[in-house]
């Protein structure tokens, strides 16, 4: 009797249940992790927390919607980290569920779930997914706009043109590559027959005038800021290293696909033995759009994101890796044909589980034996909540008040701001980006500055003396990292600034 594993009926009879395991198993992995070992938020997380505190239209980060939904994730779960770690996981849920979704639409199901497999041992829905911000939440839209987008396009859906012009508006109040994006869809629509047949429809005039609305505020606030501009451009000598970035920005993309690539690699067929008895996955024939459609949108935004962050000297793929790189596993599946046979199942399940594994344990191991090796701090050991309380404690003991503002060192002064009573954060070296505050409001108000002391004297850094003339500086106060090792105490100088009398 030929054996199959269990997992590969459960793939033939059950997929949505599979997904639905992995998806989930993945998002509870990475909602418990940063709750275990997470002392403060990771990246620009804390920076998001409180440009989203104020609810701007617009800021120089981009539009607003990513930082709305933080702040609001963050109150609702009591001002802690945990409703922001959810709300990422949510996003990872929803954008793998709706990739399945489109994957069945154009391969069926059972080969659609070796998609969704292949896709999440891809790096950036790993650790890269916790932080929470445009990069994140644009997964899931980017992954309805593609799913909606084929029902117009292939399946000549006209019901899904509302979902569309809606989801297309959120994207641009999300993301500033949103823009490059859309016209990625409608360039390809474009380009076919049965797309232009679509175009030509009044739907999409209706669509126009939905994402009009949606997005109206924003452009309102982008037209009265003067932020249409566009980057500049590089100079003649500058398109070398321009060059060079984009091909590190692409290597990078190749690098977070490795586990793919493995994987095909392991289950080819040119030195297994016995192929004839290796369980089959089935399909229906893929219509040729349909292919069309799967390697357009695996190849192109990640070429062009990677072309435009290259060429402006952006530090990420436009629209981030997630959105790069959603279609890869899909991909794959499409060009193996209509039968995939699975050879060497246990070493593909291995290889697959300790590519999803695999991030985890490297952040267990940096934040337990990197401070043991005198290397570079680990950001996420900093005490963002022990420092938050300390600060915001003190203030409100010095001057009776609750604390109102803070500034300083910026990473600092985030953490601070996430404190009970939620104080503006002032970037005071860069003051226009945060126009809610002004280094004159911040003096007549009162607030916090903090930053980080090199010694035992707590004397402000020249910069920040300079734009708070009179500052007099407290005793330093040392926190402990989350694993001390090697490292000195994290030691902040800080100074309280009096509110002024009414």
């Amino acid at each position: 009797m030929r054996f199959t594993s269990l997992v590969v009926e459960l793939i033939r009879a059950r997929p949505r249940l599979v997904v639905w395991i992995v998806v989930l198993v993945q998002a509870a992995m990475w909602l418990i992790l940063p709750m275990l070992l997470y002392r403060s938020p990771p990246g620009d997380l804390a920076t998001v927390l409180a440009f989203g505190r104020e609810y701007q239209v617009g800021t120089w980060l981009g539009p607003p919607l990513a930082f709305w939904l933080a702040d609001i994730a963050f109150r609702a779960a009591g001002n802690t980290m945990f409703g922001v770690y959810l709300l990422a996981q949510v996003c990872a849920v929803l954008t793998f569920w709706i990739y399945y979704q489109l994957a069945r639409a154009i391969v069926g199901g059972q080969q659609a779930v070796l998609a969704v497999l292949l896709s999440m041992t891809i790096v950036a829905f790993s650790s890269p997914g916790v932080e929470f911000g445009p990069l994140v939440l644009a997964r899931p839209l980017w992954a309805l706009l593609l799913l909606h987008s084929w029902q117009l396009i292939g399946q000549n859906r006209r019901n899904a043109w509302f979902a569309w012009s809606i989801e297309a508006g959120l994207l641009l109040l999300t993301t500033p590559a949103a823009f490059g994006l859309l016209l990625l869809l409608v360039g390809f629509a474009a380009a076919t027959e049965r797309g232009r047949r679509v175009l030509m429809s009044l739907d999409p005039l209706y669509a126009l005038l939905v994402i009009v609305v949606l997005v109206l505020p924003y452009l309102i606030w982008l037209l009265r800021a003067e932020a249409l501009a566009m980057p500049p451009w590089p100079a003649l000598a500058d398109l070398a290293a321009r060059a060079l970035q984009w091909g590190w920005l692409l290597g990078g993309l190749v690098l977070a696909m490795a586990a793919i690539v493995l994987l095909v690699i392991l289950n080819s067929g040119f030195f297994a033995r016995n192929a004839g008895e290796a369980p089959i996955i089935y399909r229906p024939p893929v219509d040729p759009l349909a292919r069309d459609f799967v390697f357009f949108f695996a190849f192109a935004p990640a070429l062009f994101g990677s072309l435009i962050a290259g060429f402006f000297n952006f530090d990420h793929v436009a629209g981030g890796a997630g959105v790069a790189l959603l279609m890869s596993g899909l991909a794959v599946v499409v060009v193996a044909g209509d039968l995939i046979h699975l050879r060497r199942q246990r070493l593909l399940r291995t290889v697959w589980a300790v590519a999803i594994i695999a991030p985890a344990i490297v952040v267990i191991a940096a934040t337990a034996f990197l401070p043991w090796t005198g290397a570079n701090e680990v950001s996420t050991s900093l005490p963002a909540k022990a420092i938050a309380q300390f600060f915001g404690d003190n203030f409100e003991r010095r001057t009776n008040q609750r604390l109102r503002a803070v500034a300083g060192d910026p990473q600092l002064a985030s953490f601070v701001a996430m404190s009970r009573g939620r104080p503006h954060l002032l970037l005071d070296a860069t003051p226009e980006r945060t126009p809610w505050l002004s280094v004159a409001k911040f003096n007549e108000t009162g607030g916090v500055v903090v930053w980080r002391a090199s010694d035992t004297s707590g004397a402000p850094p020249p910069e920040i003396a300079q734009r708070f003339p009179g500052l007099v500086p407290e005793v330093p106060r040392a926190f402990e990292w989350l694993v001390n090792g090697r490292q000195p105490l994290l030691r902040i100088g800080w100074a309280i600034v009096r509110p002024k009398a009414p």
